[in-house]
């Protein structure tokens, strides 16, 4: 790996900022001593400071202790900021951490590193795990916030302890464990909120004797959309609304100090309406910034969207002591089973725009809406993952303490998706059905962390994976094109009552299939039932048996038949078929991650630290197309993060608070961006098809400080401070513009020079502020506290808001640039505090807590994601206002 000399000055100049920092940050602490006599008060405070344990490292220990950057979560806390059964709200107490949902897939970036492939070719950036268990496809994530016993969230790349996919970092969801002997004992919660949410939560401990125990909890909410449907369609409800539910049995038996048994068994469904989404392509053509508008109002069309999402999961860890060396196994296997229907929509709401009825058959200068459009997503994804990891390792105590192990994963996929373009002429749709998709990693690790002596130590790590992947499908569009007199027939497709075939589809086989009855015949094999008002059956059907080769024609206003009239013989004047082509895919890479460190306590309460590490994201593969039957590869990712800081503790008014700093440099290489290749060739030998497809033509800088602190004031007050100052730079990347994308003219699309551009997501400035209190009363506790947190500007694309350059032809002549709001693709989210607070009363026996919580108190509308491409840009929304109250009885 080669680090370009600007770089390497860059990172010299910041590490030696930071280290000046550093030390007079740990003078400051050191000067600020305890006095003899107060000690022993403090170190009652210093002893709760350190007791919050994280896993970064897999080891137990105390997070002050922690050579790097990390924040931990407890389930107090999430209950208490408003974090309740929903992932993205997350994000608020975690400076750096952005996380957004597209079509039931959890997208986590920590630093401005993460992914947006949603597809089974796709891998996070960030690695998401449950109780240390690697979770590859993190749907339904956020139905494992409950009864925990805290969230970790570790920034920085972790390719030596976690694996493939941890090049951002990881976010660790750690359950609630059985807690042996002792009696009986739970708690029942019940909660009501605003948009009529009502949900309810228990914990059941049932020791088994004194060295075993079983743990069962579950959670149920239903709540309303933040999302509102303006549209005139008003059964059709809009996207959001909440019905989950989960439920967990755990288990755990420890006989003595040498064996330890977990396991644990979880089910969850989701369901709902989807995951919203707002269109603001043509409210920005029409002159309105996403910040003139409401976000959440938006016109729905078509049908109800749906989400079903069942999983469930077993996992197991057995642990034994053998004296000086510990073995540890640990096995996994989730299974996800999503489906959703993404409800039409026309976009936004914006002042002046005309929300009537079209009539039937009018073009759209005649004003109003047409509603009887389908144009819907259907998305049924299947994964099956298996993990087995299997570590030796050495006692906490020891002068020399390692880790060795090997890691084995396997995950089966199955993906059927379909868009339909409904009213369609020459183009109905595209289909997307993988029945076998497989991937593998296996990878060998070791890591081991030395004392020189009792303040210096040193650590290393190394770990080699091999990964595959493999796909066998079909992928492509459904084009129908059918002649009429004065013009081309649409083909109704996907209206009320249509159900695709998707993944139970009889055949994938489309070799040979050239005649346009055998075409007609595939694509009818991709519905089990057609819609109520649909065409495309009987319009084939006469193609399939034989009575019409050209088709039955069908004159209807709404396909066309004002303006296009039948031929006298009842055909179509011609037809134009076209089916997706069979897709077959593999690839197989392996690399080595490995990290290098030290750490070194200035006195008991000040460690220094510096580590180089690295992490990859796995690489893959992209769809082949006719003209290119074996399709492209791309390599992994790597990220190479240099870090140094220090973690103090010190006395603040006769109290222990803590002050930690770190600053860090990152080197991204090979990354990935999505390109342009031809997938089609006129007779002349002019590219006419165009597709986007993943490449490594992307590097990028980034380093920042990131600084926390945690303040104890009398009176039961504490302050906590976390901020975060990140620069970002695209050094390297041209790509495919895809806003430019002109399918009108085959799909010809200008490039655009990323250089200089920030990455997505990546604010420059992040702060938090939490302020916490908690006075005793003769018959209990009240405790309360504020969570404001602010966020500067961030851009939500790599495309930074830059003009766009429409083309004219394949030369590259150039046709007119527009500036990115004027094309439909306004791309910054303005800088925004967001506030969550609350509030409680615990009873003295601690029997009975009640409490108020709110969450985007000032109902800020956050754009989180963006979707871009050829008409499209749709944002992807942070939760609506929340708020509500919660009566837990303990027992």
């Amino acid at each position: 790996m080669k680090v370009s000399k600007q770089a390497r000055a860059r990172c010299s100049n910041l590490s030696f900022a930071i280290f000046a920092v550093l030390l007079a940050g740990q003078a400051a602490a050191q000067d600020a001593a305890a006095p003899a006599d107060t000690k022993a008060a403090s170190d009652t405070q210093a002893t709760d400071l350190d007791s919050v344990i994280v896993t970064v490292e897999r080891r137990e220990q105390s997070l002050q202790k922690y050579a790097g950057t990390a924040q931990a979560l407890s389930q107090d806390d999430l209950r208490g900021l408003g974090i309740n059964n929903e992932l993205r709200q997350l994000q608020v107490a975690v400076p750096g951490l952005s996380i957004a949902n597209q079509e039931g897939a959890t997208e986590v970036f920590i630093r401005g590193v993460g992914s947006s492939n949603n597809t089974e070719l796709g891998d996070p950036g960030a690695a998401p795990h449950v109780n240390g268990a690697y979770i590859p496809r993190p749907r339904g994530l956020g139905g494992m916030f409950y009864d925990l016993e805290r969230v970790e969230i570790n920034k920085g790349p972790q390719g030596t302890l976690r694996g493939r996919n941890a090049l951002a970092g990881t976010l660790n969801i750690v359950t609630k464990r059985p807690e042996l002997g002792g009696d009986f004992s739970g708690y029942v919660q019940g909660e009501v909120g605003n948009r009529d949410q009502t949900g309810y939560e228990t914990a059941l401990n049932f020791p088994l004797g004194d060295y075993a125990a079983l743990r069962f909890a579950g959670y149920h909410i239903e709540k309303e959309a933040g999302f509102k449907n303006a549209g005139l369609y008003q059964h059709l409800k809009p996207a959001g609304i909440q019905d989950d539910s989960a439920g967990r049995l755990s288990f755990l038996y420890e006989p003595d100090d040498k064996l330890s048994v977990f396991a644990m068994l979880d089910v969850g469904r989701e369901l709902g309406t989807g995951y919203p989404g707002a269109g603001v392509f043509e409210a920005a053509q029409a002159g309105f910034k996403p910040d003139d508008i409401d976000m959440r109002s938006v016109v729905y069309r078509g049908v109800q969207g749906k989400v079903d999402n069942k999983l469930w999961g077993f996992q197991g860890t057995v642990r034994y002591d053998f004296g000086g060396v510990n073995l540890e196994y640990n096995g996994s296997y989730r299974d996800v089973d999503y489906f959703q229907i993404n409800s039409g929509s026309v976009g936004n709401t914006w002042p002046g725009r005309d929300l009537s009825l079209r009539p039937p058959g009018a073009p759209a200068s005649a004003g109003g809406i047409d509603y009887d459009v389908f144009n819907t997503n259907y998305l049924q994804a299947r994964s099956q993952a298996q993990t087995h990891e299997l570590r030796l390792s050495s006692d906490d105590d020891a002068r020399f303490r390692w880790t060795t192990g090997g890691f084995y994963f396997h995950e089966k996929q199955q993906v059927g998706f379909m868009s339909l373009t409904d009213k369609g002429a020459f183009y109905s749709g595209t289909e997307f059905t993988m029945p076998d998709v497989d991937g593998k990693s296996w990878a060998a690790f070791g890591d081991g962390t030395f004392d020189v002596n009792e303040r210096l130590r040193v650590k290393g790590g190394l770990r080699y994976t091999d990964e595959r992947k493999s796909r066998d499908g079909i992928g492509g569009n459904w084009t129908i094109g059918l002649g009429g007199d004065g013009g081309v027939f649409q083909t109704r497709l996907g209206t009320e009552g249509f159900k695709p075939t998707l993944l139970d589809r009889p055949n994938f086989n489309t070799t040979g299939l050239t005649s346009n009855a055998d075409m007609a015949r595939f694509l009818l094999q991709g519905i089990v039932q057609a819609g109520a008002r649909d065409t495309m059956q009987q319009q084939l059907q006469g193609i399939v048996d034989g009575s019409r080769p050209n088709g039955t024609c069908i004159d209807r206003p709404d396909i066309g038949g004002n303006t296009v009239d039948c031929p006298a013989n009842g055909q179509h004047s011609f037809i134009a078929l076209g089916i997706p082509s069979e897709q077959h895919g593999s690839s197989a890479f392996d690399f080595l991650d490995w990290r290098v460190g030290f750490e070194y306590d200035l006195s008991d309460r000040n460690l220094l630290y510096a580590t180089v590490s690295t992490g990859h994201k796995a690489g893959g593969f992209n769809d082949s197309f006719d003209v290119n039957a074996i399709p492209e590869t791309y390599k992994p990712e790597e990220l190479t993060a240099f870090e140094i800081g220090s973690k103090n503790s010190f006395e603040f008014l006769g109290r222990t608070s803590t002050f930690n700093i770190s600053g860090f440099y990152y080197d991204y290489a090979d990354q990935v961006f999505q390109d342009l290749t031809v997938i089609a060739f006129n007779p002349d030998g002019e590219a006419t098809g165009f597709a986007l497809v993943n490449r490594n033509v992307g590097k990028s800088e980034l380093y920042g400080i990131e600084a926390e602190s945690r303040l104890r004031f009398g009176g039961g007050f504490t302050l906590d401070l976390n901020a975060l100052y990140l620069q970002t730079e695209i050094k390297k990347g041209v790509v495919a513009d895809v806003r430019s994308q002109d399918f009108g003219n085959g799909g010809i699309t200008s490039q655009i020079d990323l250089t200089g551009n920030e990455l997505p997501l990546s604010s420059k400035f992040t702060f938090n502020a939490r302020l916490q209190h908690a006075i005793d009363f003769s018959r209990g506790t009240f405790d309360w506290q504020v969570l404001a947190a602010y966020r500067s500007s961030f851009f939500l694309t790599q495309y930074n808001d830059r003009d766009v350059t429409f083309l004219r032809d394949t030369q590259g002549t150039v046709d007119r640039i527009e500036d990115a709001a004027t094309a439909g693709f306004p791309d910054e989210q303005k800088g925004f505090t967001q506030i969550n607070a609350g509030a409680g009363f615990t009873t003295l026996d601690g029997a009975w807590r009640f409490e108020l919580w709110g969450s985007n108190l000032t109902n800020k509308d956050v754009s989180q994601k963006a979707l871009v491409g050829s008409g499209v840009n749709v944002r992807f929304l942070n939760d609506a206002r929340s708020y509500g109250m919660r009566v837990r009885w303990n027992f």
